[in-house]
């Protein structure tokens, strides 16, 4: 009996030790268990997109599968731990066309700045050159990214000056006949210019300089008229010719008729042909006359010009040479009209101008007047 209850203990004493080793086992397995199926919630980022997905699945290629988001063949993700839930970042690839020098490069790139995206590629750009877009803008698929080359150069070049063509009577041809007694010729000035281009296209010109290679010869045509000419010194007409035939010109009056004169308006003049012209202010100067048969004077102005009516001399430092003036007497007598800067004297200083005419006598009756100087906008 006593033997019989020794072999109950033991037996019993056998099932506790193994059910002490089992249970922890089995409390193991069961936590494992509910790991194993306990639900995970993820952050998913997807460029500006976000979406939070709960799910059993731990594969972040299931989770992305099962959020229906889809990767291309070159896309990626990146994961890790956030507050509370797992983050996935999606990366997809995009593609930037970059635009220079008539060429296109498209490369490939995960999103950065422009500023990496050109540094990675060792891509340098001069102070001069144009970029479409900000160097801090973030890339995106289909990105077209502009880089205008920028190019300054020196160029000479030559450009012509215009002949005028001059008209004089011949009484020796018949009336209304003409004849070229000077063949016109263009002149050639050579110029220096900055220009700066842009992808090849002209942006700006700077003139730099500038030289008279030839002066132009003016054309001169003779007229007939028929009939023999009072004996004065002839004179050069820098007019179009007569539509109709001309006719032996009147003896010219010891005093000009009063001329019509132009209607003067707030910065505007009308001038009797009925021309609007447009001056920036008004001066008073004492004006006198010349022909360049006077003593000192050739037939060309300082500044390389023919004389003609409208070459005027002036005090460069009191009228700079090419400025443009429209020119009346005082006393209203005459309409000297439009003139420009081309030619000076040593008795021209400060407010004084000499205007030229065509003939002596032109001069001697044009004496020393008064005027007024509308400087031309």
């Amino acid at each position: 009996m006593l033997d019989n209850n020794l072999f109950i203990r033991r037996k019993k004493t056998v099932l506790t030790r193994v059910v002490a080793l089992l249970l922890p086992i089995v409390c193991i397995v069961l936590l494992l268990t509910q790991t194993a199926f306990a639900k995970n919630t993820y952050l998913i980022k997807d460029g500006e997109q976000i979406t939070i997905h709960t799910t059993y699945a731990t594969d972040p290629a299931d989770v992305l599968d099962e959020a229906g988001l889809e990767l291309g063949t070159d896309d990626t993700y990146t994961t890790q731990l956030g507050l509370g839930m797992s983050e996935i970042t999606i990366q997809r690839m995009q593609v930037v066309d970059i635009v220079y020098g008539g060429n296109t490069l498209s490369v490939s790139t995960y999103g950065e700045t422009v500023e990496s995206l050109l540094n990675r590629l060792n891509f340098k750009l001069t102070a001069d050159d144009v970029l479409s877009e900000a160097m801090s803008a973030m890339t995106y698929d289909g990105m077209v990214l502009t880089v205008k080359r920028s190019v300054t150069a020196e160029e000479t070049y030559t450009v012509a000056i215009p002949f005028e063509t001059e008209y004089c009577y011949d009484s020796s041809l018949a009336e209304g006949e003409q004849v070229v007694l000077t063949k016109g010729e263009e002149g050639q000035l050579q110029c220096k210019a900055s220009v700066h281009y842009v992808d090849g296209e002209e942006i700006s010109r700077t003139l730099i300089s500038e030289k008279v290679v030839s002066q132009p010869v003016n054309a001169l045509i003779a007229i007939g008229t028929g009939v023999e000419l009072p004996d004065y010194p002839p004179e050069v007409i820098p007019t179009e010719p007569p539509t109709e035939a001309p006719t032996k010109p009147a003896p010219t009056p010891e005093a000009p008729p009063v001329e019509k004169q132009p209607i003067i308006g707030e910065n505007t003049i009308t001038t009797p042909d009925g021309e609007v012209l447009t001056y920036t202010h008004a001066e008073q100067f004492v004006a006198t006359a010349y022909h360049n048969s006077d003593p000192g004077c050739t037939i060309w102005t300082s500044t390389g010009t023919l004389c003609r009516v409208g070459a005027i001399a002036v005090d460069p430092r009191v009228i700079p040479y090419g400025t443009r003036m429209y020119i009346v007497t005082n006393d209203g007598q005459y309409i000297y009209g439009i003139a420009t800067a081309e030619d000076c004297g040593s008795a021209i200083k400060g407010n004084r101008v000499d205007l030229y005419y065509n003939s002596v006598a032109e001069c001697d009756r044009f004496g020393i007047r008064d005027c007024t100087i509308y400087f031309l906008g």
